[in-house]
Formats: C-alpha cells, sequence, structure tokens
C-alpha cells in the first residue's frame, strides 16, 4: 500500500472505530473536550470546531490529529464503554494506535502512547485484565475457576501480557510495571499448578519461566533482594523442567547481572555466567552463547583477569557472526550490546581511551525503548571512562544525561554505577560543576 492509499485507510478506521461506538462526530467532539477538562489538559477550542478536526481526520484526504488530540483520543478508545480499562490485541485502543500508523504516525510516538495509556492503568489500578484481549478475559476467568478449561488462546493472552510488561522496560517505573506483571505470574502459577489439560503444560512452563524471571529482576530493581532470590529460584526451577538449554541459561545470566550488585557480590555471580555458559553451548541460541560469553568476559575483567577476558570476548565475537537465522532468541543479543561489555573489560584491564570509545559506540547502537536502561548504564561507563581520562568536567555532562535517563525508570543499576562514577569525582568535589551534579543527583534520585 502506497502512502497516500495507507492514509485513506488509516482515515476509514478511525470512521469505523467511530462507528462501532455508536458516536457522531459530534458526540466525539464533545468527549475529548470531557476528556481535557477530566486530564488538566488546556481548554480545547468550542465543540463545533473540534467537530471539524473530528471530520478532517476521517477525511478522503485526512490529516493527521496533533499530540494534544492523539492522547485524548488515546483516553477516550482505551476505556470500553462499560467503562474498563482495555489495551490488549483485539481492544479499540489497539485498532485506534493501527489507524494512528497507517496515518503516517511514528513507531516511537505510537510506543509513547501506549506507554502514557499503561502508566494511566496502573494510576486506576486496571492491570492484567487491562492488557488481555478482550475475547481472552472471559477464557482466563473459566480457567482460573477450573485450569482443567485452560486453552492455547487462554495461555497465548497470558504470554503476550508478560511480552507487553517486558516491552515497557525502559519506558515505565519499574514499580508499575511490577503492578502490571504481578497478576500474570499469579495466573500462570495456578494455571500450571493445574490439573490444566497436559498438552498446554509446556507452554504454561514456558510462560512461568519468563514472567518469574522479569519478575526477579523487577523485584530487585525495586530493592526487594528477597523476592527477587525466591522468583529467580522459581524460574530457575522451571527453566530446567523445559527440554531448552537456552531458557535456562538466559535465566542463569538474568540472576548473574543482579547477583553482581547483591551481597553475593562478583562470586555469586560468576557461578551463574559459569553455569550459563555450560547449559548455552548445548543449546540451540548463538545469542544466548555470545551473550553469555561476554558476561564472562566482564565477569573476568573485574577480577583483573586479562587473558580469560580476552579469550571470553572472542569467543563472544565468534558466536555473534555466526548465521541467526534460525536463532529462538533473535533479539536477545547485538553488536551493540556487545561492545558495550567490551568497553567494560578495556576499562578495567585495558585502555580508558579504548572503552571510551565502545561506550560511546554502544550507546549510539542502543535506540530502542527497551534498550533505555542499558543505554544508561553505557553512558554512565562512558563518563567513568572519561574521569580516568582526567576529563571530568566532559564526564559531568554525560552523567547529566544519566541521571535524567535513570529517572524515568528508577532503575537500581543504573543508579548505582552512577554513584560508583560519583565517588570517582571526588579529587574535584569542591568543584561548582560537581556541585550541580550532586544537587541534580539529589533532586532526582535522592542521593
Amino acid at each position: 500500500m502506497g502512502d497516500v492509499e495507507d492514509r485513506a485507510a488509516g482515515a476509514a478506521r478511525l470512521k469505523e472505530l467511530r462507528h462501532h461506538r455508536g458516536l457522531s462526530l459530534a458526540a466525539v467532539a464533545r468527549a475529548l473536550t470531557l476528556l481535557a477538562e477530566k486530564l488538566h489538559q488546556p481548554t480545547l477550542p468550542a465543540v463545533a470546531s473540534v467537530q471539524r478536526s473530528v471530520a478532517r481526520w476521517e477525511a478522503a484526504r485526512p490529516t493527521t490529529p496533533d499530540e494534544r488530540y492523539q492522547l485524548l483520543l488515546a483516553h477516550l478508545y482505551a476505556r470500553t464503554p462499560a467503562g474498563d480499562v482495555s489495551l490488549g490485541p483485539g481492544s479499540d485502543f489497539a485498532e485506534y494506535l493501527h489507524a494512528l500508523g497507517l496515518l503516517g504516525e511514528s513507531e516511537r510516538r505510537i510506543a509513547e502512547l501506549r506507554s502514557l495509556l499503561l502508566r494511566a492503568a496502573t494510576d486506576s489500578g486496571s492491570g492484567l485484565l487491562a492488557l488481555l484481549a478482550p475475547r481472552t478475559q472471559a477464557g482466563l476467568g473459566a480457567a482460573l475457576a477450573d485450569p482443567s478449561q485452560a486453552d492455547e488462546m487462554t495461555v497465548a493472552g497470558l504470554a503476550a501480557v508478560v511480552a507487553d510488561v517486558n516491552a515497557q522496560v525502559g519506558s515505565l517505573p519499574m514499580v508499575r510495571l511490577q503492578l502490571l506483571l504481578a497478576p500474570a505470574v499469579e495466573a500462570a502459577r495456578r494455571l500450571l499448578a493445574g490439573p490444566a489439560p497436559t498438552p498446554l503444560v509446556p507452554h504454561l512452563r514456558d510462560v512461568v519461566v519468563t514472567a518469574a524471571a522479569l519478575a526477579g529482576r523487577l523485584a530487585f530493581e525495586t530493592r526487594d533482594d528477597a523476592a527477587s532470590r525466591a522468583l529467580y529460584g522459581e524460574a530457575t526451577r522451571e527453566a530446567g523442567r523445559l527440554a531448552q538449554p537456552w531458557r535456562q541459561a538466559g535465566v542463569h545470566m538474568s540472576h548473574a547481572l543482579v547477583t553482581l550488585y547483591s551481597r553475593d557480590g562478583l562470586d555469586g555471580a560468576r557461578r551463574l555466567v559459569d553455569q550459563a555458559v555450560r547449559t548455552a553451548r548445548t543449546g540451540e541460541s548463538t545469542l544466548i552463547r555470545a551473550r553469555a560469553h561476554a558476561l564472562q568476559a566482564e565477569l573476568a575483567a573485574r577480577a583483573g583477569h586479562k587473558r580469560q577476558s580476552q579469550a571470553a570476548l572472542g569467543l563472544a565475537w565468534y558466536d555473534i557472526e555466526a548465521d541467526h537465522t534460525d536463532d529462538p532468541a533473535p533479539t536477545s543479543f547485538s553488536p551493540g550490546h556487545l561492545r558495550g561489555f567490551e568497553g567494560v573489560c578495556e576499562l578495567y584491564v585495558g585502555d580508558p581511551a579504548a572503552a571510551h570509545d565502545r561506550f560511546a559506540r554502544s550507546a549510539a547502537a542502543l535506540s530502542a525503548p527497551r534498550e533505555q536502561v542499558q543505554k544508561a548504564i553505557v553512558t554512565t561507563d562512558q563518563a567513568l571512562a572519561r574521569i580516568r581520562l582526567g576529563e571530568p568536567q566532559d564526564a559531568v555532562r554525560l552523567l547529566h544525561r544519566c541521571v535524567a535517563a535513570a529517572s524515568i525508570t528508577g532503575g537500581r543499576v543504573p543508579a548505582l554505577r552512577l554513584r560508583q562514577a560519583r565517588k570517582e569525582l571526588r579529587p574535584w568535589r569542591r568543584e561548582n560543576w560537581v556541585a550541580d551534579l550532586d544537587d541534580h543527583l539529589m533532586d532526582v534520585l535522592g542521593s
């Protein structure tokens, strides 16, 4: 479809959506005006003027709603006529976002709207049901009452919720993601405890592994280490029952990353990474294997073992440059991620200048919303390299950007990395530009 045809299709979908709700042009205009008041947005023009705008969005040669109207329409279609929040596949909200895409709106803006409405869902107390497809909601209720009634659609719906929450890491605060994820974790557990139909058990187990590992990471990020350990233990047990070694390796690596910053520190993380490497070698994913070797290289560098670190990096590059056509985890690792690991290794057992260049290239490659937490970590490490190169003021400029990024998600690892960089600025603690950074850290992170 060409651009003109796409835009016409987008306008037609908006009209169909309005008709599906039984709304006239004037009724949509009045609804948007009321929503603007409720959301404390700037007052809209007269209803007749808003109605003309609505008509233009549905015209043969349509205009695209501006950002203010996009948000108001999102709130309008995020609730069912009965007033319930519904954001999942098949919902009016999903249809509205698809129409916006056809009208030419960017993927980034559409992702931003979705994040804003997910934030609103957690404000209102909506969670799991808001993210399920409307026709899956009733099926899940019946399955929770009697797990033998679970079907493929129910399990797929739960998997979609977990994937949806995972995709919002970097866009929403970790504590909000916990609120969205917790009901899905509990529902998947209850169905797996069953008795669910035997053919569904592997699929349910897969959902539990993914959900528990993500919940373990979120618990760590929100400083609940005991809950994090328990959730990772659950994910590890269930992954061991799947005939997919790459899944076990993935859980070990996620657990290792949070362990590195917990009481078990470097030794505990190294044991988990060594397990991940052993498991990944028998698995189907070369990208998971590359990530495992990259983590092994970082931990060796942190321990001061240069040769072991370089050997593990070599294996990581070998794996990442292989053919990944049928890799079961195609988005799990990339050259951009690997350059960040190279930078850490150079920082600890190599050249700070080389580390800085690796970090800069890695940060430039990490552009997706899901990668923003990692980008904040890499950029903080880049600032650390600048400090060690004797360029503290340039480092502080980078750190201001990292503080802003860390504040969006409330992530624990970016905050810990920031504190490490701030400690290395102690020789310049009397400088005004360090005092400004301290003020920024205190205002945003409270530290």
